[in-house]
């Protein structure tokens, strides 16, 4: 006899005054979670619900915990980028409508987990809101502008331009895909971006974090890792893993989930508990 789904997955759209975002929540059978703070799952310039794959599932699984995602606006099946021009403060400004999401969905406190600038987008949450984050986990986070990063988004340019990695984002982002890339694109290597820094917002977050960055990671050196755990006033740990690049999380996912829930566990916010007790 197959073993009981432990999550039922929805997937709905959420309006907004001027546009809507795609989200899919996962709900986790236990008891339990009901007390714990919900995984909220924060994507990348180029990412999307479903370029997370099923990493949501399995930290949901195993942490034993509510799970949310949602495509950031202009991304995947979210609506597309409003009319106004990016400016190099687009991640300080996103940040303030995180918690407006997690609000709309009924998510009183968050452990957010955030890759590249999803990482970026935990570390400015955390700060603003410190009633909201329970505690962050980021992978390939990036808190000031590196001559690595600017060389790696120049390559993946000609990418652009040379392969057939328009038509593999298409499949993820659709009509979005030339408005997404150049988004990207176009803000990093502008020169008005050069001086962005968030380095002041750091000693404001307060809760734990879990600092992730491959050694081989083809956007930003370990210089961001040590910015980071070095600035943050709560508890932190940093962990260069060998090998891996900007996507540390597909490359080797059973590496990341470990020391994930060992960072969570650490912290007594999600304990091991009999999924199917009842009345935990």
């Amino acid at each position: 006899m197959p073993a009981p789904a432990l999550l039922s997955a929805t997937d709905f759209t959420l309006p907004f005054l001027d546009h809507y975002l795609r989200v899919r929540t996962l709900r986790h059978v236990s008891p339990a979670a009901e007390q714990r703070p919900w995984l909220v799952f924060l994507h990348d310039s180029l990412g999307s619900i479903r370029l997370w794959r099923d990493l949501p599932e399995q930290l949901a699984t195993a942490l034993q915990c509510h799970a949310l995602i949602y495509d950031r606006r202009g991304y995947g099946e979210s609506a597309p980028f409003g009319p106004e021009l990016r400016t190099p403060a687009y991640l300080e400004q996103e940040a303030q409508t995180v918690p407006a999401v997690l609000s709309a969905c009924g998510v009183a406190q968050a452990v957010l987990f955030g890759h590249s600038d999803g990482g970026t987008l935990a570390l400015l949450v955390a700060a603003a809101e410190p009633g909201l984050v329970a505690a962050a986990v980021t992978i390939g986070a990036h808190v000031f502008v590196e001559a690595e990063t600017l060389r790696g988004i120049e390559q993946a340019r000609q990418q652009y331009a040379t392969t057939d990695l328009s038509q593999r984002l298409a499949r993820y982002h659709g009509a979005n895909t030339e408005a997404v890339f150049r988004a990207w694109t176009d803000t990093w290597l502008s020169p008005a971006f050069r001086s962005w820094n968030i380095e002041h917002y750091l000693p404001q977050v307060q809760c734990p974090v879990l600092v992730l960055q491959g050694t081989a990671d083809e956007y930003g050196t370990p210089a961001q890792v040590a910015a980071i755990a070095g600035q943050v006033a709560g508890p932190v740990r940093a962990e260069l893993l060998p090998g891996l690049g900007h996507t540390p999380h597909r490359q080797a996912p059973t590496q990341v989930i470990d020391l994930t829930t060992d960072f969570l566990r650490s912290l007594k916010l999600f304990p091991l508990t009999n999924p199917l007790q009842t009345g935990i």
